[in-house]
């Protein structure tokens, strides 16, 4: 694995940009993924909740996974989830396909795996069935999705994961440093690297040891992610200031994401509709798209002060 840059990168969450008929554009999505390339990601987690893979058929997640792959070949990894089934053999069926697709490792989603009653022994059960079945040179990983429950890895699956030699990725969504610590402890030594997707806490797992940042934010800055995940060591004050500030603007992915990321990127960077597939997706208000300009108007000056 030693092909991976895997420390001190910012991964994005990738989002689906869709025409206005409802259908995939991969026009916009090429010139997202080159995008965050040239804005410093470290690689990218394609397929994932961000890229709204619960109203995705089977064929547009691999369809999807592979123009990413391909766009991205030679240049930065691409890791990537898509099982969304609660038939474990579907989900062999789906994961299958997405590891078929070239992508540097296939990342599995935990609540997939067990309902919110079921203990963690069942989940180990199904876990060490599941990946028998994907090809053993495949990289394996982990997400902590937060749909439709958030399922934390605990210590014994941790313990499994590393035990089985097959894990390289953790996405990690406890948003607890106390818990992002103990977790470190348990990986220290291990191959398998943690990225947090949690901006409050995110200076603090990198001083606890964590690899790097992979969430929804870097959709809207990815440059200050990428320099504080690169240089937090090299700047401890200037990286203080910066992790403030990133809390801070954070907020903004509870105002209709990721619609509002969409509206963000067709404004500043790729043109793009902002259409979802997600139920309940409301259109943005007046108010919304005036905080998207103060953010775009912040994050330009965090950057000129970085240099960036």
């Amino acid at each position: 694995m030693s092909h991976f840059p895997f420390p001190n990168s910012a991964w994005p969450t990738m989002i689906t940009p869709f025409r206005e008929d409802g259908s995939i554009d991969y026009t916009a999505l090429g010139k997202l993924t080159d995008l965050y390339i040239t804005n410093g990601a470290g690689g990218l987690f394609s397929t994932c909740q961000s890229s709204e893979i619960f109203y995705l058929s089977l064929e547009e997640r691999t369809k999807l996974t592979r123009f990413v792959v391909e766009q991205a070949a030679g240049r930065v990894p691409v890791v990537a989830s898509g099982h969304i089934s609660y038939s474990m053999e579907d989900q062999k069926r789906e994961l299958s396909a997405i590891a078929d697709c070239g992508v540097d490792a296939v990342i599995l989603i935990s609540n997939r795996l067990a309902a919110p009653d079921e203990s963690d022994s069942i989940l180990l059960d199904r876990l060490d069935h599941l990946i028998r079945v994907l090809p053993k040179e495949i990289p394996l990983g982990f997400y902590e999705c937060p749909y439709p429950y958030k399922r934390l890895l605990t210590p014994p699956i941790l313990d499994y994961c590393i035990k089985s030699g097959r894990f390289y990725f953790l996405k990690d969504t406890c948003c607890s440093l106390p818990q992002i610590e103990a977790k470190l402890k348990l990986l220290k030594g291990s191959p398998i690297h943690l990225y947090n997707a949690n901006t409050a806490t995110l200076l603090g797992s990198l001083r606890s040891g964590a690899s790097g940042y992979s969430g929804v934010m870097a959709n809207f800055q990815m440059r200050l992610y990428a320099w504080l995940v690169k240089h937090w060591q090299d700047s401890p004050e200037t990286s203080q200031r910066l992790q403030n500030v990133l809390t801070f603007c954070s907020y903004i992915e509870l105002k209709n994401y990721p619609q509002n990321a969409k509206a963000y990127l067709n404004r500043y960077f790729v043109p793009m509709s902002e259409r979802c597939r997600k139920t309940l997706q409301a259109g943005l208000s007046k108010d919304d798209f005036t905080a998207l300009e103060q953010l775009r108007e912040l994050t330009l000056r965090m950057e000129a002060k970085l240099g960036i």
